[in-house]
């Protein structure tokens, strides 16, 4: 996975990556909110989730240390991230200054 998500993340397109949990309340607030994000941007930004149970060492080494927590990649670099549940108004403005 980690190959994979590093080929995923150094996309020319914006990639934003929910990091959660299954146990976790908070982050099962996220999917409407991503779902929205990705009605307002479409093809223009790629969303994927990371279980951070199941791939720690992504969640590592993106520094990431409280679920949820977004993170936006621009050719595999961090452009913005968010700690907590983040509101669709957060996101899109920090994706809007990307595109």
């Amino acid at each position: 996975m980690n190959r994979r998500f590093n080929r995923i993340v150094n996309s020319a397109r914006p990639v934003l990556v929910d990091f959660y949990a299954d146990w976790c309340v908070p982050c099962r607030l996220m999917p409407p909110i991503l779902k929205e994000v990705k009605e307002q941007f479409k093809e223009h930004v790629r969303i994927i989730k990371v279980n951070v149970d199941h791939f720690p060492e992504i969640a590592t080494s993106c520094e990431v240390r409280n679920i949820p927590t977004v993170v936006v990649f621009l050719q595999g670099k961090i452009q913005w991230s968010g700690k907590g549940v983040q509101g669709t108004s957060d996101i899109s403005i920090a994706l809007k200054e990307l595109l």
